[in-house]
């Protein structure tokens, strides 16, 4: 079935400020599509993962909820939003002139119009190519002292302008989070990422 984007699986909306990675720290409005070929098993949104269980919703409702919070960026996350067609929703929320940011696995082909692309590559899936050119952040997460090579090797991979960050699985951030801070003393390109909004306790 040809996908057209008018409707899309959604889990869950919300309007907050951006946790992780460049924009951390800004207003913005998440919309949580439903959907993952990836399955990681340190996911926080395994409810995700099914997109049977979730309600399809018009994408003219979804720009209409975005532009009324008076965000000024939409997050598209998942699950992998990329198992569906974006472009009816990014062009929309563009012409309101609403920033549209991606968080991605990259193991979909890219669809929709973009401002910003996190792509962060998981073990469990290889990612398709297009991504390392594409991307303006590379976004690993780190369950695993092995998790920094594999970083290290994908950078290598995109172009000198991309950020590069790092961030420590959750459940084992005080581990992590230290053996990142030795590796980014020496390997000064890449910074740190925390998932700043559970500091905060806010989605």
């Amino acid at each position: 079935m040809i996908q057209t984007g008018i409707s899309l699986p959604v889990m869950e909306t919300f309007y907050t400020v951006q946790g992780e990675g460049a924009f951390a720290g800004a207003p913005a409005y998440f919309i949580r599509l439903a959907g993952c070929d990836v399955g990681c098993v340190w996911c926080d949104v395994k409810e995700s993962w099914d997109e049977t269980l979730h309600p399809m919703q018009q994408v003219e409702d979804l720009i209409t909820a975005v532009v009324a919070s008076g965000a000024p960026l939409c997050v598209i996350t998942g699950g992998e939003p990329l198992m569906h067609n974006l472009d009816v929703l990014t062009e929309g929320l563009r012409k309101h002139g609403i920033r549209t940011h991606l968080e991605t696995s990259g193991t979909q082909p890219l669809t929709g119009v973009w401002d910003w692309i996190t792509f962060s590559p998981k073990k469990f899936k290889a990612p398709l190519d297009e991504f390392f050119t594409a991307s303006q952040e590379l976004k690993v997460i780190v369950n695993h002292a092995s998790d920094l090579d594999w970083a290290a090797g994908h950078a290598e991979k995109m172009p000198t302008q991309t950020m590069f960050y790092l961030q420590p699985e959750w459940e084992k951030r005080d581990r992590m989070q230290s053996l990142i801070l030795d590796f980014i003393r020496v390997n000064t390109r890449w910074r740190i990422s925390v998932q700043t909004h559970k500091y905060l306790g806010v989605d």
